[in-house]
């Protein structure tokens, strides 16, 4: 528009010979298509240039019009059938986890979640939250202390949620409500006072963390265990760059595991990973089992090793011990 402006002013100028101002003027009337006169009687030359700069100036305003209804429609589908999407993935999630709040706590849980990789479906009320997330990850709008929300967010199929808003108010009604909807379902709370942690245990929460006691308890260490404190940050790192994790691996039914002990399994020699502890079904941890202690299905089995050499495991975990005729 600029351009055809420019170019529209000189012709006018050097066709008609009118001054600069009223050459800018004839232009802007014309592609405004207000209707004056014209303000000097134009010549066969200037008509048929006046012709060519209104076709000109028409077509153009038609194809600025067009682009900007595309991309309206474009922007407007592109919410539509990616809200209607993102439903359908979260109506079709199994066994995921449920974030209720995109804040600090709620965005570092969805990180951590994503790099395992662990399905899971962020509950968030406040759309200013959801700016800062990834936008592959599954979010629901509403609001978590509701029923018909976290019916939407698939809790009756849920493996856990967590309580992670700003206000332990909130978050107690929360824990309140999923409790109601699923008696099973692992609730981890943020509490950001001490006095609120009693309250969300008595609400059903199975685990209650306090930012700002574990950050205060991390600063103490610092101090006192330094040492400890890096090796901890060490094994627990995910970001794939360091060469020793600690991971817990599950023991399913019919594991080729399932029977063998900590020596026989072959663990330690074959993937060079070390047995921590093992934790049992019914909760009690072994810590620093020996080579003759029995490994059995439903057992967890705290490992440290190389990622590479702890999904080994994991796989072999995994598989169906063969049955003897």
């Amino acid at each position: 528009m600029v351009l055809l402006t420019a170019v529209g002013t000189a012709g006018f100028h050097y066709i008609e010979g009118w001054s600069w101002f009223d050459s800018l003027y004839m232009v802007v009337i014309t592609l405004s298509t207000i209707g004056y006169g014209e303000i000097h009687p134009l010549s066969t030359a200037g008509r048929a240039f006046n012709i060519g700069l209104i076709i000109c100036g028409v077509a153009l305003v038609l194809l600025m019009v067009g682009a900007l209804t595309q991309a309206l429609l474009e922007f407007e589908l592109g919410r539509l059938f990616g809200r209607r999407r993102m439903e359908r993935e979260i109506a079709n999630l199994k066994h995921h986890y449920i974030i209720c709040g995109a804040g600090r706590v709620g965005s570092s849980v969805a990180r951590e979640l994503a790099r395992k990789p662990c399905p899971f479906v962020i509950v968030e009320s406040n759309d200013e939250s959801l700016a800062e997330l990834d936008s592959k990850w599954l979010v629901l709008i509403g609001d978590a202390a509701s029923e018909k929300t976290l019916r939407e967010a698939g809790i009756d199929r849920a493996n856990g949620l967590v309580a992670a808003t700003t206000t332990d108010a909130t978050n107690i009604y929360i824990v309140l409500t999923a409790k109601s909807l699923n008696p099973d379902l692992k609730i981890i709370a943020r509490a950001s006072e001490e006095r609120a942690e009693t309250h969300l245990r008595t609400a059903g929460a199975d685990v209650v963390i306090s930012p700002y006691a574990s950050a205060g308890h991390r600063i103490a260490q610092s101090f006192l265990r330094p040492n400890v404190l890096d090796f901890l940050d060490i094994a627990t790192e995910r970001s794939g760059k360091l060469e020793m994790l600690i991971e817990e691996i599950r023991v399913p039914e019919h594991s080729t595991l399932d029977g063998r002990t900590v020596g026989s399994s072959g663990i330690h020699h074959q993937f060079g990973i070390m047995i921590l502890a093992i934790r049992g079904g019914d909760g009690d941890i072994q810590f620093n089992p020996r080579a003759q202690d029995p490994i059995r299905a439903g057992d967890f089995l705290i490992a440290m090793g190389e990622p590479s050499q702890l999904a080994k495991l994991e796989a072999l975990a995994a598989q169906v011990a063969p049955v003897n005729s």
